[in-house]
């Protein structure tokens, strides 16, 4: 009698509350309708909105450079710096740089999914731990091909390759002092010194 009770008394607790999703069209619906503003620094995670890392101006330079050698270096692509990239329903982060393959409408009607993309890169100063643990996870199970992470702090890039839903099968490690070169295009190479600008040594 005493299992029973307790048994009819759990059946009438309430359930846990379950975390609701959103999805990529709720999200650009709630900017469409001002609950989010343009000025709001957001991107959606598998259903979740978090806020991004101000950028700080040694992140911008370096996002800067990266733009501009890729600009001259593959004018067969488009370079999309930190912009969307819609991964499925209900993610849709946004790199600081996407290199993605040449569409005559430059992706005016719809934003680029993981099949467009040639190189996906993140610029992080303070977002380590967010890119590598969030990010990358997600970027590999996607199938997005290649994607560097350039660590402005460390001054290191590593660069990731081999996607696979379980995460990337390649990681190459690079420093100053190195050169490296998108897989999709070998002969474009750059050297990290470049990427990452004067050492911190010498900033001022």
């Amino acid at each position: 009698m005493r299992t029973q009770a307790i048994s009819a008394l759990e059946r009438e607790q309430p359930n846990e509350p379950q975390r609701r999703l959103i999805t990529v069209d709720q999200y650009h619906q709630m900017g469409e309708v001002g609950i989010l503003r343009a000025e709001d620094r957001l991107e959606l995670l598998e259903g979740v909105l978090y806020d991004m890392a101000a950028i700080s101006s040694l992140h911008a330079a370096c996002v800067n450079r990266l733009n501009s050698f890729f600009v001259y270096g593959a004018p067969d692509a488009i370079v999309h710096p930190q912009n969307p990239i819609q991964l499925d329903d209900y993610s849709e982060p946004q790199p600081d740089l996407a290199v993605l393959r040449y569409r005559e409408d430059y992706y005016a009607s719809a934003h680029p999914t993981p099949a467009d993309v040639y190189l996906l890169i993140e610029v992080a100063y303070t977002s380590q731990t967010y890119d590598r643990e969030r990010k990358l996870p997600l970027y590999a199970r996607f199938g997005v091909p290649e994607v560097w992470i350039v660590d402005v702090e460390a001054e290191q890039i590593d660069a990731f390759s081999g996607a696979h839903p379980q995460g990337y099968r390649e990681v190459r490690h690079f420093w100053r002092g190195d050169t490296l070169a998108p897989t999709a295009f070998p002969d474009l190479v750059i050297s990290v010194d470049k990427i990452l600008g004067k050492p911190k040594d010498d900033a001022n």
